[in-house]
């Protein structure tokens, strides 16, 4: 099995010459608007578009937790919206990362993945506003991605 790795950069600038899966995490509430999505926006308005409606049309699709939206960005290029916190906010629930949701999600993405022959990028998904640990998340992607031999990159953005 191999690692992930971990590069410093920014993941909507995904290296390698293969098929690229750039993944992260969103919410249930149809919020686009604070931290990795607005980079995403940025390069790709197609990809909050989709999400925006994949929300509005959700009593007729699969929109959820542990759901995943892979929108076409460019040739090689797909972003993965992956429903994988419940809500925006800490409140007296906790933080709104829900693990199960993101490692429902994660096989998904590993199963795109093979079929498309594809690396996956991603910051460090669940443990920016979701409020997630790494240390929690780190094993689901080992569990999902890395045991089925996807190369996984992982970038930390200098600001």
């Amino acid at each position: 099995m191999s690692e992930i790795r971990y590069v410093r950069g920014d993941a909507t600038a995904p290296q390698g010459k293969s098929v690229k899966l750039i993944a992260h995490v969103c919410n249930d509430l149809g919020g686009w608007g604070k931290g990795f999505v607005l980079a995403i926006s940025r390069r790709w308005p197609e990809s909050e578009t989709a999400y925006r409606r994949w929300h509005r049309e959700r009593a007729g699709n699969d929109f959820g937790l542990g759901a995943v939206q892979y929108v076409r960005v460019e040739p090689h290029v797909w972003v993965a919206n992956m429903i994988g916190q419940h809500g925006i906010r800490t409140g007296s629930k906790g933080v709104p990362v829900r693990y199960e949701a993101i490692g429902t999600a994660l096989g998904s993405l590993a199963d795109k993945a093979v079929e498309s022959g594809a690396s996956v990028h991603m910051p460090r998904i669940g443990c920016g506003l979701a409020g997630g640990q790494w240390s929690r998340v780190e094993p689901l992607i080992a569990e999902r991605l890395l045991s089925r031999g996807i190369s996984v990159t992982v970038y930390d953005y200098d600001k």
